[in-house]
């Protein structure tokens, strides 16, 4: 352990030993007066899990297992673990010497500033953290002190840092600000959900256009107002490194729509730029427009949530088709109902601009209708290979320049879009990126193009098996039913063509008795109704047996009504 390091070690147990209460606390027990005797020889001798744990005992919290158990890993997350300022003040003790970490996750420990400071200190010799995440621990305006003395001094090898929702408000600000005008080291800092307001966007402006470092900037929940925009617009003119810009949910409407539109004709260096609900409608997306027809950088401009119509969409999109050297990449507009003209317009610009994609709520008056039923994509590509008996890495490998295994969505939406043996349309490669792409990535890899093919041959398998299952279902169920109907002819033709005894006719039974119909031939209820009246009032004319030979068939269905039906044999008269 070298001799700078110590000397933090014993900063920070000094800190903690200069506590009265800590002093009472340790006074009342014999066994931490032993551990404590000697804190310079013990933290030499000592590092790792071992060194964690002694700390622990000094600042008396308990040890968190995840740490001890992971502490020679690379990434180290703490988020969530209520540490509070003495676990942190345990972390950084055990930090000062580590090598190993390079991005500690802290979210949401309540560490407050107390403990910022303390691993402040341990950053100012650690020079193997690289990433750091404070967020959500109401560090306040003290906090924010400490952190900014470490980026004037510019002594850490910190790059990426996030501050979010920690109550940051105006005054803290001016102190980033200050700090960055000369920080060469931090490339990524999110400040967002804190409380800036107007005048804290002012100091960042000025900051933003003197700042040569940063790459990316999280402003967003800030409540910037107008003048904060216009200031960070100011400041976007004159600035020449920062690649993504967050500055969504501040409010600042129209105005600041019309300042960041006159900094992207002079920023070429922006790459991505979020303004979703700002308060923009569509005249501010007409300003906007104006500077995208002279913009040819940026990639990516997310406006949801805004007050936008189709005619603000349509302004947003003829600006792209203006400008020939556009590199527009996206444009989130997904709130916006558009409708079939401006489906035409992107159409149109997207023959010319391939790789441009615009992510809309719907299409207007088609709520209604039954969605069009276009093939798979996947489909079509395999129909391609197999053509051509390729394989899907070949496929893949045409696109694939520098052999990483993987492509940008843009530089994959627009080999699409040039394939003109593949029937591809707009939609159809929209829903073929969402498959390859489904994490938003940004880039689409071998891997996932394979899983899709695989994904696609199972579904094709699966709708086969179900039609065939539904074509033996029907032939199942029309087979049942024609033996059903051949099983109720062949009974009513057997019943019909009984051949009666020499000497005796049918018995006459009542339309009542199930067995009427059992004995009555299928070709009399054919018969029209004035045929059957009639035939029925001649047979009741005429005697059916003669005095001598027996009872009428009248009478004998009065003595046995069901004789028949329950199988007893009639009796025979002479």
């Amino acid at each position: 352990m070298s001799e700078g390091s110590l000397s933090v070690e014993s900063m920070l147990l000094a800190d903690q030993s200069n506590s009265p209460a800590e002093e009472k606390t340790r006074a009342d027990s014999s066994d931490t007066d032993l551990e404590i005797e000697d804190t310079e020889r013990s933290f030499a001798t000592i590092k790792g899990a071992e060194l964690y744990l002694e700390a622990c005992k000094l600042v008396g919290v308990v040890p968190v297992s995840y740490f001890i158990r992971n502490i020679e890993e690379p990434y180290m997350n703490l988020n969530h673990h209520g540490l509070g300022p003495k676990g942190a003040k345990a972390i950084a003790i055990t930090l000062v010497s580590n090598t190993t970490i390079t991005h500690l996750e802290l979210e949401d420990n309540w560490i407050l500033a107390e403990g910022v400071t303390c691993l402040v200190q341990m950053l100012r010799e650690n020079c193997y953290i690289q990433e750091l995440n404070i967020s959500n621990n109401h560090i306040g305006t003290e906090g924010a002190e400490a952190i900014s003395r470490m980026f004037l001094d510019n002594i850490s090898c910190i790059r990426a840092v996030q501050l979010s929702g920690n109550n940051f408000r105006e005054e803290t600000a001016q102190y980033f600000a200050e700090a960055l005008l000369g920080n060469y080291r931090v490339k990524e800092l999110d400040l967002s959900h804190n409380e800036f307001s107007e005048k804290g966007g002012e100091h960042l402006g000025q900051m933003l256009a003197n700042n040569e470092a940063l790459e990316f900037l999280n402003l967003s929940w800030n409540h910037l107002q107008m003048k904060g925009a216009v200031a960070l617009g100011a400041g976007l003119r004159a600035n020449g490194t920062l690649k993504i810009l967050d500055l969504s949910w501040n409010g600042f409407g129209n105005e600041g729509a019309l300042a960041l539109g006159e900094a992207l004709k002079l920023n070429n260096i922006l790459v991505q730029l979020d303004i979703s609900s700002n308060h923009i409608n569509n005249e501010g997306a007409g300003k906007l427009a104006r500077g995208l027809e002279d913009n040819g950088n940026l990639k990516i401009l997310k406006l949801s949530h805004n007050p936008l119509t189709v005619e603000g969409a349509v302004a947003l999109v003829t600006s792209i088709r203006k400008n020939p050297k556009s590199k527009m990449e996206e444009i989130n507009i997904s709130n916006v109902l558009v409708n079939g003209s401006f489906l035409k317009l992107l159409d149109v610009v997207c023959q010319v601009h391939p790789e441009l994609d615009v992510i809309y709520g719907g299409v207007q008056g088609f709520i209604s209708k039954k969605p069009e039923q276009r093939p798979d994509p996947m489909k079509l590509i395999q129909n391609y290979l197999d053509e051509r008996k390729l394989r899907l890495w070949d496929f893949f490998r045409n696109m694939d320049k520098d052999g990483s295994m993987k492509i940008p969505v843009a530089e994959f939406r627009k080999a699409m879009m040039q394939q003109s043996r593949i029937p591809l349309d707009r939609a159809q490669i929209v829903e073929l990126v969402h498959k390859l792409d489904q994490h938003r990535t940004g880039m689409v890899d071998y891997r996932s193009l394979v899983d899709t093919q695989k994904q696609m041959v199972r579904d094709q398998w699966w709708q086969l098996r179900r039609k065939e299952s539904r074509q033996k279902k029907e032939k199942h169920k029309s087979e049942r039913v024609l033996q059903t109907f051949k099983s109720a002819v062949e009974m009513v033709t057997s019943r019909s063509s009984l051949v009666m005894c020499s000497g005796q006719k049918p018995l006459a039974l009542p339309r009542s008795d199930p067995a009427y119909f059992s004995t009555t031939s299928l070709s009399s209820w054919c018969q029209p109704a004035t045929t059957r009246e009639s035939t029925s009032s001649q047979n009741s004319a005429e005697p059916a047996f003669s005095e001598q030979k027996g009872p009428s068939n009248h009478q004998l269905s009065q003595s046995e009504p069901h004789s028949a039906s329950r199988g007893i044999q009639p009796l025979t008269w002479k």
